[in-house]
């Protein structure tokens, strides 16, 4: 599992950065990067993103 960022829906504010339980995300600079070996696909930041822009691929 993994999961899948919209970039074109994302806007950037951070609130899945600051929800992910193992620190797999990171703003930097005008883009969401995603580490994919901390990643484990909760779908905590999927629910929280308030734009829909995550989708977490099972």
């Amino acid at each position: 599992m993994s999961i899948k960022i919209n970039r074109y829906k994302c806007g950037y504010c951070g609130t899945c950065v600051g929800v992910c339980p193992k620190g797999a995300l990171e703003l930097v600079e005008t883009w969401l990067e995603v580490d994919e070996d901390l990643c484990m696909a909760c779908g905590i930041c999927d629910r929280i993103c308030p734009v829909g822009a995550i989708e977490v691929i099972k």
